[in-house]
């Protein structure tokens, strides 16, 4: 597993706790960088887990949009995040193709939640990466 994807775990990981616990997950992210209690926090992640929540209010209303037949309380907590950073690639991180944007956020999803999950993760990331250049026109 690469820098980047490992930077990637760590960051849904970071939004599943903060989810979890009702947490900022800046604030979460704060109290780990510099601990000597966990191990180093990778620059990516700290640069992911901001731009979510930067953007979480747009996220969300796209992920809710473009999801059908799904609320986002519906969705397993671990799916959600990995959709929060996966759309977050996608439309925000310029550096990032949005194949590989939605790549990882399926091999995540494949790693970490249910057998389902991959597909969904794959379905809703696809269907707003068709209209991802229209969207970023809008941001």
């Amino acid at each position: 597993m690469g820098a980047r994807s490992k930077a990637r775990k760590r960051a849904v990981d970071l939004l599943f706790e903060a989810q979890l616990r009702k947490a900022d997950p800046v604030s979460l992210l704060a109290d780990r960088v510099g601990s000597p209690d966990v191990p180093p926090v990778n620059d990516y992640t700290v640069t992911l887990v901001e731009g979510v929540q930067s953007q979480l209010t747009r996220i969300d209303e796209l992920l809710a949009e473009h999801s059908e037949g799904w609320t986002l309380d519906r969705m397993p907590a671990v799916d959600l995040a990995v959709l929060r950073l996966g759309l977050y690639e996608l439309l925000w991180a310029t550096d990032v193709p949005d194949a590989v944007a939605i790549d990882e956020a399926v091999q995540l999803a494949k790693m970490l939640s249910t057998d389902d999950s991959p597909r969904f993760v794959n379905g809703l990331l696809g269907r707003i990466a068709t209209i991802a250049d229209r969207l970023r026109a809008t941001l």
